[in-house]
């Protein structure tokens, strides 16, 4: 929706993820397991599935390492805050609000995602809003975008440095990086970033990282499915 001469706003329900780049397979975590017992022309065998099941169930997470998969995301700024806490086994290369000026494309929950809050901390749930919660939040998110994207527009107009200038955009606003893991970091997030009755270790994610994460499992049981079948039935737990 146009609502300005000068830039166009858009208000998106939905965070994207693409995959841009992988290497490895099953095989791979297999022959890197193999290597020290077999040696250093280790192949696939028909005990490969068993294998690794054995080293997910154990825990020998090194096998699961010699791979990687690059994701190109595009997700606001408050799910880049929780993304960035996986360090290990990941890395990230951002758009950055100091050398490029940002796009007005703005995160709005959409009407199925959860909006009110019940219980207290530690034990609470969310339900759906209803129709006038959800225009409450569409309405706000809409016009608040807006005008601090107008400030913003309004900084560099006048000569303000875009590090300076982004300050005043809100944390909806949408940004896209290019993000590398190898299939057990991968796991590690879908550990934690996904709520699952059947996992050990039960997580409770907020819901937008959740949108990432679901996305990154469906490349992930395509890429490497006797992996991601082995992880899922060993309770969802990264070796």
């Amino acid at each position: 929706m146009t609502l300005s001469d000068d830039f166009s706003l858009t208000m998106v329900p939905r965070i994207t993820v693409d995959l841009v780049d992988s290497m490895g397979n099953d095989l791979a975590v297999v022959k890197s397991a193999r290597v020290s017992t077999v040696g250093a022309d280790a192949e696939n065998s028909e005990e490969s599935a068993g294998l690794i099941n054995f080293l997910m169930k154990g825990r020998h997470g090194t096998p699961f390492e010699h791979n990687s998969m690059t994701f190109r995301v595009t997700a606001p700024i408050f799910v880049w805050r929780e993304h960035h806490r996986h360090r290990i086994g990941v890395s990230y290369n951002e758009e950055s609000g100091r050398y490029k000026q940002l796009d007005p494309v703005f995160y709005y929950p959409a009407p199925e995602r959860n909006l009110v809050q019940q219980g207290k901390p530690g034990a609470y749930e969310f339900v759906p809003g209803d129709v006038e919660q959800q225009s409450l939040v569409l309405q706000h998110l809409a016009d608040n975008s807006w005008a601090s994207y107008d400030r913003y527009q309004q900084m560099l107009d006048a000569g303000i440095a875009r590090e300076v200038a982004r300050m005043c955009l809100p944390v909806n606003i949408m940004s896209t990086c290019y993000v590398t893991f190898n299939a057990r970091s991968l796991m590690h997030f879908l550990s934690l970033r996904t709520k699952d009755e059947n996992s050990t270790f039960p997580s409770f994610p907020q819901r937008e990282i959740e949108m990432v994460a679901e996305q990154y499992e469906k490349i992930f049981a395509d890429l490497f499915p006797i992996t991601y079948r082995t992880f899922v039935d060993n309770g969802r737990v990264a070796p």
